[in-house]
């Protein structure tokens, strides 16, 4: 707790023809961090053969899981789904090698392959047919306004037939245009369509050079002419009974493609996640060196990890690689990847801490202290009993239906889990549920402050909150450079922050209780001293204008944490407008019927879940903000490289390694 996962770098040799058994071992272990081996001259590895068809395979998979990921039957899903997904069963395969996976996967793709790219492609067909058919109907919609044979629309071999629309206000100068370029060798048929005219122009072959420009200039759209003889609607109703009949068509296809999805789905998407997990460990050849016997690799591991690691190794290579194992140099610490380490309780809020960046090796892990104030920031801008319960409600059960898989949404549920306690006990501080609807129903609350009465009261608990946040943070930096050897920044940059906030708390006791006013002045001189030196030491000339800057930017930082206030005011505020709005509609009836209860239930019911989850999501957004500028700005980085082990990743597929 409060540092990072102790790491060791490891570094092996083995003979090349370990080197397939030993990456799967170290893929599926997913312990490692591989780095690329830094040795001047030496020869890099690549994929082989094999590993180049696992990338092609991958891909062609990928397409034929798409293809029939369309005609899958579908699901219900709806809240239950999204409260209790189901888990995913794992299908085991037993891993004897690339060489023999990317063997199965041809037999498989060979069985299945033509069948399904045979239906998509028929598929694929059938709608063209009914795309073309459809804009055939269309056309000829267009063309039954003139109640002409289309046989006479189409070009004879000494006449030129243009059939198409064009734009009303720009008909007039068309036709002038034509008469001028043809000397009148045209005729023409037009019907008014509102803002477009539909035309027929019919000319000589031979001036057709000197026309279509002109069509070309008054932007004529141009009309396919269907195949068929007969008048429009004629082919109209003979096209529709072809369209019913290739709708029925592709119906049938799509039921075919239905079965097949049913039959090969499964089977696809774990071939392909057996392909994408060999393509992955394809894309780490080059960080290997080789030569014509061995390859040699690096990487990162937990520490706790090795030993286990190194038996696995050993039975791999039978004995027969070279490990080293060490600690990471001072020179490395900047380069050793970061794993963070915290109990389970605490663990969730590790998502909150890499969404910033995680630790450099040296500096401590914010976590824990994250975790407490996070939750209770929330809790203080949300401040309301019955929209925790609601909030808890909801976390524990998204906790149970995503235990088995542990993702995200587990995660996040267990952070809105602990802030919806938090807000639950500050509620019942400020005797907040639904804002003051008891008081309204004539119920007395215990409550120890009111938030909207006792405003300023409660600004006052928040700014002494963000003081010892600050506090908090300064002293933290303080440790940590001390720690590493950084004496000066320690009492020039963290410690004068520490001894000013020491003496803005003495200052505020001391309107209750006596303090002697020269230890405040002292506390706060010497602050000011080392401040003003800190700022000269790092900034020389400038110094003069960042003091300024720098002092009220920590002012500023403090009273940022106003917003605590500012939040809570308004979760009371829209609650108490919530609820005079019920006031108001609750006496109204029609007659007899008292019609003002069922609308002042619904709009009770519908306006706290309205200021539920606008509020909730306001303190979300304003607790981190808190942390992630105000808090971590006085002592973290979070410029940490986060470790990311080589490791496969399933859902669908389990290995079975040979021993």
């Amino acid at each position: 707790m409060f540092r990072p996962e102790e790491m060791v770098k490891i570094e092996l040799i083995s003979l090349n023809r370990y080197k397939d058994a030993l990456l799967t071992y170290l893929h599926e272990k997913g312990v490692v961090e591989l780095r690329e081996v830094k040795v001047e001259g030496v020869q890099r590895d690549a994929p082989n053969e094999f590993y180049r068809k696992a990338t092609s395979y991958s891909i062609g998979l990928s397409r034929l899981v798409d293809t029939l990921r369309t005609h899958l039957p579908g699901k219900k899903g709806g809240l239950k789904e999204f409260f209790f997904p189901p888990e995913k069963r794992r299908r085991k395969y037993r891993y004897r090698g690339i060489e023999a996976l990317v063997k199965d996967v041809e037999a498989f793709l060979s069985k299945v392959e033509l069948e399904i790219k045979g239906i998509e492609g028929r598929i694929s067909a059938i709608n063209n047919e009914i795309a073309a058919i459809k804009e055939d109907i269309a056309t000829l919609e267009t063309l039954s306004a003139l109640d002409i044979d289309v046989e006479y629309l189409r070009p004879r071999r000494m006449l030129e037939i243009e059939v198409g629309l064009v734009e009303a206000e720009r008909y007039p100068s068309l036709i002038e245009d034509l008469k001028k370029a043809l000397e009148g060798r045209f005729v023409h048929v037009e019907r008014s369509l509102g803002p477009s005219v539909l035309l027929i122009i019919a000319f000589l072959k031979k001036d057709a050079d000197k026309a279509i420009p002109i069509l070309a200039k008054h932007s004529f759209e141009r009309l396919e002419i269907p195949e068929g003889t007969g008048k429009p609607r004629e082919l109209i109703r003979k096209l529709k009974e072809k369209l019913k009949e290739k709708e029925r068509e592709l119906e049938e296809a799509k039921k075919e493609a239905r079965k097949l999805a049913e039959k090969y789905f499964d089977d696809l998407v774990f071939y392909k996640e057996l392909m994408d997990n060999e393509r992955d460990k394809g894309n780490f050849l080059d960080h290997l060196a080789r030569t014509d016997m061995t390859f040699a690799l690096v990487g990162w591991v937990p520490k706790r990890d090795v030993d286990e690691l190194l038996e696995g190794i050993k039975k791999i290579t039978e004995g027969k690689a070279y490990v080293n194992v060490r600690e990471p140099s001072q020179e490395e610490l900047d380069d050793v990847p970061i794993k963070l380490k915290n109990p389970d309780i605490f663990k969730p809020f590790e998502m909150l801490t890499e969404m910033y960046g995680v630790p450099k090796y040296n500096e401590l892990d914010p976590t824990p202290i994250l975790a407490f104030t996070y939750s209770l920031f929330f809790g203080f801008m949300l401040t309301d009993f019955m929209y925790g319960l609601i909030i808890a409600i909801i976390s524990a059960l998204l906790i149970k239906g995503h235990s088995k898989l542990r993702d995200g949404v587990w995660k996040f549920s267990k952070i809105m889990l602990w802030s919806s306690i938090f807000t639950m006990v500050l509620g019942m501080a400020f005797g907040s549920y639904f804002g003051n609807a008891l008081e309204m129903a004539g119920i007395n609350v215990p409550k120890l402050l009111d938030t909207m009465s006792e405003a300023l009261t409660v600004l006052i608990i928040a700014l002494a909150i963000g003081l010892a946040h600050l506090f908090t943070g300064y002293t933290l930096g303080f440790l940590v450079k001390l720690r590493n050897g950084d004496k000066k920044g320690a009492i020039l940059e963290q410690l004068p922050w520490m001894l000013i906030i020491v003496a803005i708390v003495l200052y505020a006791l001391s309107l209750k209780t006596p303090v002697p006013e020269v230890i405040i002045k002292a506390i706060f001189g010497l602050g000011i001293i080392l401040f003003v030196v800190g700022e000269i030491v790092s900034n020389g000339g400038l110094a003069a204008l960042l003091l300024i800057s720098d002092f009220f930017g920590f002012i500023g930082n403090w009273l940022s944490y106003a917003r605590l206030m500012a939040l809570a005011l308004a979760t009371a505020g829209i609650a108490l407008v919530v609820n005079i709005m019920v006031g108001m509609i609750w006496p109204f009836k029609i007659g007899p019927v008292p019609l003002g209860i069922l609308l002042g239930l619904i709009v009770f019911v519908g306006g706290h879940i309205f200021s539920t989850a606008i509020n909730a999501l306001g303190a979300f957004v304003h607790a981190l903000r808190l942390h992630y500028v105000e808090f971590f700005g006085t002592f973290y980085s979070g410029e940490g490289k986060r470790f990311e082990p080589f490791a496969s990743r399933r859902e669908v597929s389990e290995l079975e390694l040979e021993s």
